[in-house]
């Protein structure tokens, strides 16, 4: 019995410590590639907006919301071309993409420029599908603080050369859940990139270069 309790404490600590080493490592390999002065990141041709949360009229969370105004702002500042919004549309009735979609037509962004993904089911699929499908190989990351330095390490390792933008507008609530949630996602990351996994769905190329109309709904 005692030998088990042994094993357990032992796993138990190993956990913790491969959960800070990650957080630690993540967090300082990709610093260099963030930046919150927007004046500061080189003009590239797409930027990646990472999806979160819709609400049940369809509006956008503060969250997506705030990621959503930093990519419109870098598109006026002509800091990118193309939007690749890159979210969950896994449901007839859950759909981050197209809310992402009528909130920048509505800012009078054009669909032209307006790529949709809507199996970006997680950061990692997001990444994989980027490079995959879209055949983007430079992109700026649009997403918040507690976030970018995962999605810039999974992007980087999956050989995307990305930057990435801090979008944060405001404090998020429940701040200390989120940075909790990333320890874990750091975890799932690692493994994923390890493991090389697999899209959740692949799909035929679409060339972030050509023609956007294929990914909007008819």
């Amino acid at each position: 019995m005692r030998k088990l309790l042994n094993i357990l404490v032992f796993l138990v600590v190993g956990v913790l410590l491969t959960v800070v080493f990650l957080q630690v490592y993540i967090q300082r390999t990709s610093a260099k590639y963030m930046e919150e002065d927007l004046a500061m990141l080189e003009p590239v041709y797409t930027g990646i907006v990472l999806g979160a949360s819709v609400r049940p009229d369809k509006s956008l969370s503060p969250i997506l919301r705030d990621r959503v105004d930093a990519a419109l702002l870098a598109y006026r500042k002509g800091k990118i071309e193309k939007f690749l919004l890159s979210g969950d549309h896994g449901q007839a009735d859950y759909d981050e993409v197209n809310a992402m979609k009528n909130y920048l037509n509505a800012q009078s962004v054009p669909d032209e420029d307006i790529f949709l993904d809507h199996a970006g089911f997680d950061t990692y699929d997001s990444m994989i599908r980027a490079k995959s499908i879209f055949e983007v190989d430079k992109a700026i990351i649009f997403t918040q603080k507690f976030h970018l330095p995962r999605a810039i390490y999974v992007g980087r390792n999956l050989g995307l050369e990305v930057h990435g933008y801090v979008a944060d507008r405001e404090n998020y609530e429940p701040t200390s859940y989120l940075q909790r949630r990333e320890w874990l996602a750091n975890i799932k990351a690692w493994t994923e990139i390890y493991l090389e996994s697999k899209p959740t769905f692949s799909g035929d190329v679409i060339p972030i270069t050509g023609s956007s109309s294929r990914t909007h709904d008819k």
